[in-house]
């Protein structure tokens, strides 16, 4: 049978059907399972724009935006794991994106300074949501505080590391941002599976919350908000949630 012939042509357009159908069926699996596919395009304001109250979600591409405050200095790219910086004095820089790691790593470090910081100042993008956790204990356990200045972010896992501190000082105009978050390893896992993986994932989250003395009521915005959107919170959240605080919660 010729490939040109009717029946031929029949066969193929039907084998394309089948499979553009089973595509779609693929792809309707992984989003119940947790992932979501990329929009071609969306009505969110990105970073760049100014955040008034109610008007608080923005698209989650800080490699292309920065908050809309410029920066007291511009990072740049951020490196892709945490980055411990000394200083002579006892406020410290932590950036960077949170990796598989990066809390047993960055505790060690501040372990074995001879003289540890008192006051560590945060800029990241976010990332491994446990690795943030594991991270914000051992800064409340070392009594470390946390800091945020003017112009610079704190997005996704970062808030956790912020959480850590035994005090919380956010200038108003640092840019503090929360969003949904994958927990399990392989997103393309079955949507009963993947689920269960997420609840117990916000389990940890807020019995860690409340561990740090922050409002677990934050995580309304954050289960609000998908992965690729931020919510940022403004002055008056940060404070009615304890994330900002001026003495130990």
């Amino acid at each position: 049978m010729s490939t040109g012939s009717p029946v031929a042509r029949i066969l193929t357009g039907v084998l394309i059907f089948q499979l553009g159908i089973g595509a779609l069926l693929v792809l309707g699996d992984v989003q119940q399972g947790g992932l979501r596919l990329p929009k071609l395009w969306t009505d969110t304001p990105r970073l760049s724009e100014p955040v008034r109250p109610g008007d608080q979600r923005r698209v989650y591409d800080p490699r292309r935006d920065r908050p809309a405050n410029p920066p007291l200095r511009d990072p740049g790219d951020l490196p892709e794991r945490l980055v411990l910086t000394p200083s002579q004095n006892t406020t410290w820089r932590l950036e960077g994106t949170i990796a598989e790691g990066d809390a047993a790593r960055i505790a060690d470090q501040l372990a074995e300074a001879r003289t540890p910081p008192e006051t560590l100042i945060l800029q990241s993008p976010g990332g491994a949501v446990t690795e943030a956790l594991a991270l914000g204990r051992a800064l409340r356990a070392r009594g470390i505080a946390t800091r945020m200045l003017a112009g610079e972010f704190c997005y996704s896992a970062c808030p956790y590391l912020l959480a850590g501190g035994t005090t919380r000082e956010i200038d108003p105009q640092a840019s503090v941002g929360v969003h949904q978050h994958y927990f399990g390893e392989n997103s393309l896992m079955p949507a009963f599976v993947a689920v269960e993986d997420i609840q117990r994932g916000q389990s940890e989250v807020m019995t860690y919350l409340d561990e740090m003395g922050i409002d677990p009521l934050v995580m309304r915005h954050a289960l609000a908000t998908p992965p690729d959107e931020v919510y940022l919170l403004l002055p008056e959240e940060l404070t009615r949630y304890r994330l900002h605080s001026a003495a130990e919660p």
